[in-house]
C-alpha cells in the first residue's frame, strides 16, 4: 500500500506540472485554473471552493482576489451568507478558462490513447473507490 500512496503522490505532482504548463499557455497558473474551473461549475464562496480543493480558505482567497483584480471574476452577494460572497466568472474569465480547457482536452486525447477508454474508466473507478474508502 505504501507504494500505491507514493505512486499517487508522484502522479499528483506530474499532473500539477502538466497543469502549470497547460495553464501557462493561456497566461494563467494551475491554481487560477482550478479556482476558475470550480467557479464555473456552480455558485461557490471562497470557503466552499477551499473545502472542495482540500486547501486553506486563505490560499483560495489570495488567488480569488488576484483573478478578481484581473477582471476574470467578481464577488457577488451570497444570499445564504452575508459575509461570504460568491465567486462568479466574468466573460473574460470564461474565455480564459475555455482557452485552458481546450489546451487540456488536446493533451487528454493523447493520454487517453495510452490507457484506452476502458483503461481510463477502470482507473477512475478504482481511484474513486480508494478515495471513498479514505472518507469513511
Amino acid at each position: 500500500m505504501q507504494r500505491l500512496v507514493a505512486d499517487v503522490f508522484e502522479l499528483a505532482a506530474a499532473l500539477r506540472r502538466d497543469g502549470e504548463t497547460t495553464a501557462k499557455l493561456a497566461g494563467q497558473t494551475q491554481a487560477r485554473w482550478q479556482l476558475m474551473w470550480i467557479a464555473a461549475t456552480g455558485r461557490f464562496s471562497v470557503a466552499m471552493i477551499a473545502r472542495r480543493l482540500g486547501i486553506t480558505r486563505q490560499s483560495v482567497q489570495r488567488v480569488a482576489d488576484a483573478i478578481v483584480a484581473d477582471g476574470l471574476a467578481t464577488f457577488e452577494p451570497n444570499p445564504d451568507h452575508q459575509r461570504s460572497p460568491l465567486l462568479i466568472l466574468t466573460p473574460a474569465g470564461e474565455k480564459a478558462l475555455d482557452a485552458i480547457n481546450q489546451r487540456s482536452r488536446e493533451s487528454h486525447v493523447q493520454q487517453t490513447m495510452i490507457l484506452g477508454e476502458d483503461g481510463v474508466a477502470e482507473l477512475r473507478r478504482l481511484l474513486r473507490r480508494y478515495r471513498d474508502s479514505l472518507r469513511d
